[in-house]
């Protein structure tokens, strides 16, 4: 299986951006109203970066003076991961567990943004496909084929 599987399954592959001026207090709004817990930085219409909860969490810890007011280039992680739609699911999960994230950015080879996978995403279909291929397995060996 491949990402592109993925986000052709999820359907919409809307990703909520922000731009690196913008506060934390408006990357906390739009997390909250969208239930998310990820934007992509987005500066001249291309990925810089991405600001997830964990990087909200780190300003706060940080004392970064009133952190609402603070800027999301201040806090957002610049060193972007990113995954392409023809990757293989075992691959972008590998690359997910190894670098602790739980939000992958996909782009094209154009470095546009085609959408987003999580960790529950990547589990969730490493799972539908297991059930499908013990349900053959089980077919096979009780001879229903």
């Amino acid at each position: 299986m491949i990402v592109q599987e993925i986000l052709a399954r999820k359907g919409s592959n809307v990703v909520r951006t922000i731009e690196p001026e913008r506060t934390v207090e408006e990357a906390v709004a739009q997390l909250v109203e969208h239930n998310i817990g990820s934007l992509v930085v987005v500066e001249g219409g291309r990925p810089a970066g991405i600001v997830t909860e964990r990087d909200i969490l780190r300003c706060c810890a940080n004392g970064l003076g009133k952190s609402a007011d603070t800027r999301v280039a201040e806090i957002m992680t610049s060193d972007l991961i990113v995954g392409e739609a023809a990757d293989s699911v075992d691959y972008v999960m590998g690359i997910m567990t190894k670098n602790r994230i739980r939000h992958l950015p996909i782009l094209n080879r154009e470095q546009e943004l085609l959408g987003m996978v999580s960790i529950g995403d990547v589990v969730q279909s490493q799972l539908q496909e297991t059930k499908y291929e013990n349900r053959h397995l089980r077919q096979y060996i009780s001879g229903s084929y």
